[in-house]
């Protein structure tokens, strides 16, 4: 193309020195090149430099109009390309940005490229109108790339301009091609176009092999077209072409398509298979969405898949889950726990029924055995400690340690060991504290754990049974009485067992909860330092003619019962004196509480055939060193000289006459015996060891002990309950009643669960000794007096 020579007249020149250039002059040729991009013929770069030069030409010349000449002087005011005039100088029109008349030369030319495609692709169905739209859709989006980047220069300016002077209606090239494309093709099309792409999408979930590049040529044409015509520079994607054309209908179909197929599943499959196919199902339209849908529709096939294939199935997985757990299929838990964890709160009935069956398989499994259990420790825990095995190895493969189900499987744990067959039978809720205190005792006394990984597993079995105790102020003073005696009489298996478990105790409830335990371990120190003084004692005086130890312990941390009546046989005397002395030249104004009947010692016989070594408990030694003096006794005669209670007398001689190293002269039954029965030496009495242990407790006094910690836990109790009414009471100065109570239950619930009834006893106790009182006109309200 030529250009318009230059006028150098004074009349002829503009005011910027540039020639005019008419539409007229570059449409022609202009046109030809656009027709060139659309046809897809290839394009050298001189040619695409000669069409974008013919827009800048254009866009940047000045319009004059008619033979009307100015001076070199006339003014000239910029148009906004709309032909307005300037009323000073009426003759000319400037206008240093135009292109009006260029910009809708190119819409017409697109709108009338467009409908003559579409004549050819307007009766086309399913595959072949996809074939068609993607291909033409493809060829489109590309040719207006390249004009777009032609009529860069108009974009940039005059576009520009309109848009900014607020002009509704005008886009730069590459989107106003979109929009032609949207109303000229798109809208004659998209029903037919959205159709087709279902019914493939259809035939792919029927197991059918499609072209899903047709759909996702489709799907990316939709999202490209939902343009923001606020914004027409920015090039935002608003997705409403997408959605209104495609995903409402796409949402729709896969709805009454999944209702469907999953009625008729189930009408002919167990549950079971159903949540196979439902899984599938799932992981097909995630893989769907990666591969052809947009990503803004994944939540909602989402909810959409999860709403038909499982939450209105949700009862039948109820149903079926129980008959999963009493089956053990626990694959099938966890898939069902996967899918039924889509839904919303969907989640709850399931840990409900769990709940439900761990506590009724507890009970089961404690009924069946309760009987020995009772009497049986080890077999108590160990019943407990399988049903938790069990299940807590359900709720870490089958419901990934869900929160919820750890809370459910805790929650049947705890109910069904704090109130079982055996709780029911002792009719005491406070036998399982007793009995797990009575295992530990078994296992840190024989000795039965021998490496350190097989004693970390048993003691953190221990504490998984001790976690849902809830009257855990009754294990403490089962478990430090065991503690003491295996201290006191030297059966602890190891000492970093016992460091072991106190360490566990302490970490579970507190400080306070093991601090007495820890000043046993103290006082056993205290006492062998005590013992190696005494014996640097006795050898600046004179030397004692028996091996004596002694252990002094603080009454306030060990839990022992005050001696009964004894007298001390004459043998041990001096040892007795000798050490009382000593321990009062260096502990002024302490007091020693002898406790007999937790001693022990040795006897070496000398009346047998063989030489014989007894282990014996002080109070058979005191039965048996009678008989240095005579070879027979009454058994009054024996109470009258060991000062003893009848009762407990007669179980000592019990053992030592079934030991046969005493016998009853009188030929009657041990269980017989009366106070005149006489009781002699055994003289024919042989053994297979030289040492024997005969050392066994008393019944009675174990008995006695039993029924005073109980009282001493009730009392112990009440205290606590007080203490705790105190601490919130002077820290609130007024409470209402129900508050009140409610403070007290969470404060003591790490230690025991208070019962209401003894809260109020203790409250009206407190109101007694003036620490509390009712406020006036207010019965339900308490004042805490200073």
């Amino acid at each position: 193309m030529s250009r318009r020579p230059v006028n150098h007249g004074n009349g002829g020149a503009n005011p910027h020195g540039l020639p005019y250039i008419g539409l007229d002059q570059i449409w022609e040729d202009l046109q030809q090149g656009i027709r060139q991009v659309y046809t897809s013929q290839s394009m050298e770069k001189v040619r695409y430099m000669e069409l974008y030069s013919h827009v800048y030409n254009y866009c940047t010349s000045v319009y004059r109009s008619g033979s009307s000449r100015q001076g070199p002087n006339a003014n000239a005011s910029p148009s906004s390309g709309r032909g307005s005039s300037n009323k000073k100088n009426p003759g000319v029109t400037p206008a240093h940005l135009v292109g009006m008349e260029l910009y809708k030369k190119l819409k017409q030319y697109l709108q009338l490229y467009l409908t003559d495609i579409l004549k050819s692709g307007e009766n086309l169905l399913d595959e072949d109108v996809l074939l068609f739209y993607t291909h033409r859709w493809k060829d489109y989006q590309f040719s207006s790339r390249v004009l777009n980047g032609v009529c860069a220069y108009l974009n940039r300016h005059w576009v520009r301009r309109e848009y900014d002077e607020g002009r509704k209606g005008i886009y730069e090239i590459y989107s106003l091609a979109l929009v032609i494309w949207r109303e000229n093709l798109f809208k004659p099309l998209h029903k037919q176009v959205t159709s087709a792409v279902l019914n493939l999408i259809e035939k792919e979930r029927n197991g059918e092999t499609i072209n899903t590049s047709l759909i996702s040529g489709v799907l990316r044409s939709y999202v490209e077209l939902g343009l923001n015509e606020n914004s027409p520079f920015n090039r935002t994607i608003s997705l409403t072409v997408y959605k209104e054309a495609f995903e409402v209908s796409f949402l729709e179909n896969t709805e009454r398509y999944y209702t469907a197929e999953s009625q008729e599943f189930l009408a002919q499959n167990p549950v079971t298979e159903y949540m196979k196919k439902a899984e599938a199902r799932l992981t097909e339209e995630e893989r769907r969405v990666q591969i052809y849908l947009h990503e803004s529709t994944h939540e909602q096939l989402a909810r959409k898949c999860e709403l038909v294939l499982i939450e209105r199935h949700l009862e039948q997985f109820h149903s079926e889950f129980q008959s999963l757990l009493n089956d053990d299929k626990n694959e099938d838990l966890g898939r069902m726990f996967v899918l039924v964890s889509k839904i919303q709160n969907g989640l709850g009935e399931l840990k409900s029924l769990l709940e439900k069956h761990i506590h009724s398989r507890g009970d089961s499994a404690i009924e069946q055995c309760y009987t020995t259990a009772i009497n049986d420790p080890p077999l108590y825990v160990q019943t407990i400690l399988n049903v938790h095995k069990k299940y807590n190895a359900l709720v870490e493969s089958s419901f990934d340690n869900d929160p919820g189900f750890v809370a459910a499987l805790d929650k049947a744990c705890s109910r069904f060991i704090n109130k079982n067959a055996v709780t029911v039978a002792a009719n005491s809720s406070s036998k399982s504290p007793e009995l797990l205190a009575r295992y530990c005792d078994t296992l840190l006394k024989n000795g039965k754990v021998s490496e350190d990984a097989e004693l970390e597993a048993t003691l953190k079995e221990i504490m998984t049974v001790f976690r849902y105790i809830d009257d855990k102020d009754v294990f403490q003073t089962f478990y430090s009485k065991m503690l003491a005696r295996r201290l006191v009489q030297h059966t602890s298996a190891s000492d970093d067992a016992e460091a072991q478990m106190i360490s566990r105790l302490k970490q579970t409830c507190g400080f306070e909860y093991t601090s007495k335990l820890q000043r046993m371990f103290q006082d056993i120190g205290v006492s062998k330092d005590l013992n190696e003084n005494f014996r640097g004692h006795l050898q600046k005086s004179t030397p004692l003619d028996i091996d004596f130890t002694i252990q002094v312990l603080c009454s306030g941390s060990w839990p022992f019962q005050q001696c009964v009546e004894f007298r001390l046989p004459v043998e041990l005397e001096k040892s007795y004196q000798r050490f009382t002395d000593f321990y009062a030249q260096q502990h002024t104004g302490r007091k020693l509480s002898w406790l007999y009947q937790m001693s022990k010692g040795e006897i070496v016989t000398n009346c047998f055939k063989s030489r014989y070594t007894f282990q014996a408990s002080t109070f058979q030694m005191a039965i048996l060193l009678q008989y240095n003096s005579a070879s027979s006794y009454t058994v009054q005669q024996l109470a009258d000289s060991t000062k003893l209670k009848m009762d407990i007398l007669l179980q000592v001689l019990h053992h030592l006459l079934r030991c046969k190293i005493l016998q009853c002269k009188d030929s009657v039954e041990i269980v017989d015996l009366k106070p005149h029965n006489e009781i002699e030496l055994c003289l024919a009495y042989k053994s297979k060891k030289l040492r024997v242990n005969i050392n066994k407790p008393v019944k009675t006094e174990l008995k006695q002990e039993q029924e005073v910690t109980h009282k001493h836990i009730e009392e112990n109790r009440k205290m606590l309950i007080q203490a705790a009414i105190v601490r919130i009471m002077k820290m609130r100065k007024q409470q209402k009643h129900q508050q009140l109570l409610s403070e007290v239950l969470a404060q003591l619930s790490t230690r025991f669960k208070p019962r209401v009834p003894v809260i109020k006893k203790c409250i009206d106790s407190l109101i007694d000794k003036e620490y509390l009182e009712r406020v006036e006109g207010e019965k339900d309200t308490y004042q805490y007096l200073a």
